[in-house]
């Protein structure tokens, strides 16, 4: 048992290297464990070394230095909370004009220069305000919360996962998710049937939160297309997931812009000899290289008379091995096309997820060719329009049942003695989410009974030729 409690100790410990979440109050930040790295969280710097080997969630003090100390778990009632019962009973005649407090700014400082820790410091506000008594409790308890927040230097260190990070996002930057809500996250999950072993493709303009959510609901197991507008995938989201390595193998990327060639077949003509690897395409570039080499080596030679000939040597090996390095990119990053296209040219996926500033009509009808029958779609949008559209559409070519077009609805409360009410700062929205379910049209009907007749039939002459065969060894034989 006590090996058994180790290894769970170990696996949610933190070590070096780890994606982590910082929390302080209801402010998230990302970051990862390194050592002697400076971390600025919250107007406070800190060193995160101190918290490998701890588990997490454990809360830490920031000491003088940017040290961090783990806190204690439980603490006695302070000061500050005992003063708080001697109360007042109205708030109607204290007048906030800014002289209740005592203490300047420059006292403030002073007392954080001699080392005085949050706490320390939220007394000293009490007992140099004039207006503090005079409060009623429920005032009392909300100055000292503000003032904690403000003055406490302690840190939650988190494990990364769909929830917290959601949260992070929507808090600091939401324009980057497209002010997706962490509870529209996660009906996307469900009603898109993201689950181990299947084979989902995404499109998302989230900054890789809602790819990264999908890859952790997997586990690991069966295949995700991302599929990317631009020059490339962002992922900056899905990294700070801290996935192990398996995990990325599972991972396949694909540009939009060849949806439509790879769904009309003329991928492998478009690419033509690059695409299965062939060095003969690839001669022309090398012939380019060759007639433009002697313009830039008469330019340096003009440039740089007085260089030694090291120095020249020096500097064309460079350029050769940054040459070979671009052209291994080059080739790997075609060779990794060619095998998301092979993956994509079955047309035998289990799920599409769709999460973008784009508009999504015209994706969801290009992405959804790539779908089995009876297989899930989810279509996020910040406004309801677009994907009004996108129902409208559907709704007249066919090929999905069971539309539906919802509003995602969520209200915090704070529950507190005689006073539990909702939020007044929370979220005005979720966005609206288009669901459905593909099914095979006539044209896909029809295309599978050719298909299936033609597996049909080569078997047959297979079976004939095997019979010729046959016979033949069976006359000599005799």
């Amino acid at each position: 048992m006590a090996d058994n409690g180790d290894d769970v100790d170990a696996e949610y410990s933190i070590r070096d290297g780890d994606y982590i979440v910082l929390k302080r109050g209801e402010v998230y930040k990302a970051a990862q464990i390194q050592k002697k790295r400076k971390v600025i969280f919250e107007k406070q710097w800190f060193f995160l070394d101190n918290a490998v080997g701890e588990l997490f969630g454990t809360t830490f003090e920031i000491q003088a230095g940017g040290t961090l100390k783990p806190h204690a778990p439980k603490q006695a009632p302070s000061a500050a909370d005992k003063e708080a019962k001697e109360a007042g009973t109205d708030n109607r005649n204290i007048v906030d004009d800014g002289k209740s407090q005592k203490l300047t700014r420059d006292d403030i400082e002073m007392l954080k220069e001699q080392g005085l820790k949050g706490q320390e410091i939220v007394q000293q506000l009490i007992d140099n305000s004039t207006t503090f008594k005079d409060k009623t409790e429920f005032a009392q308890d909300k100055y000292i919360k503000k003032k904690k927040k403000k003055y406490d230097n302690n840190v939650t260190v988190l494990k990364p996962c769909t929830r917290i990070l959601a949260m992070m996002y929507h808090g600091r930057e939401p324009g980057k998710i497209c002010h997706l809500r962490h509870d529209t996250l996660a009906q996307m999950l469900t009603l898109g049937n993201i689950h181990a072993g299947s084979k989902v493709l995404v499109f998302e303009t989230c900054a890789g939160l809602v790819l990264g959510a999908v890859m952790e609901r997997m586990g690991g197991y069966g295949s995700v297309v991302q599929f990317y507008p631009g020059g490339g995938p962002t992922r900056a989201g899905m990294e700070n997931f801290g996935f192990p390595p398996h995990f990325h193998e599972t991972l396949h990327e694909f540009p939009l812009c060849k949806v439509n060639t790879l769904l009309a077949g003329k991928l492998g003509a478009e690419w033509g000899p690059e695409a299965s690897g062939d060095p003969q395409e690839e001669a022309p570039d090398g012939a380019e290289g060759e007639e433009e080499a002697p313009e830039e080596t008469q330019g340096m030679e003009v440039s740089a008379e007085g260089e030694d000939s090291k120095e020249k040597e020096r500097k064309e090996k460079c350029r050769e091995k940054k040459a070979q390095e671009r052209k291994v990119k080059m080739e790997e990053k075609r060779r990794k096309l060619v095998a998301t296209a092979a993956l994509l040219e079955g047309r035998d996926a289990d799920g599409l997820v769709i999460a973008s500033r784009f508009h999504p009509c015209p994706v969801l009808l290009g992405l959804l060719k790539f779908l089995a029958p009876s297989r899930p779609f989810v279509v996020y949008c910040q406004y309801r329009e677009p994907l009004i559209e996108c129902y409208t559409k559907l709704r007249e070519q066919g090929g999905a049942i069971n539309l539906r077009l919802t509003d995602s609805w969520l209200r915090h409360y704070q529950v507190l003695p005689n006073r539990t009410h909702p939020v007044l700062l929370m979220s005005g929205g979720g966005g609206y989410l288009l669901t459905g379910i593909t099914v095979a049209t006539e044209t896909d009907a029809a295309a599978i009974t050719t298909a299936t007749q033609a597996k049909e039939e080569e078997p047959a002459s297979k079976r004939i030729r095997l019979e010729e065969v046959d016979g033949t060894s069976s006359n000599n034989d005799a």
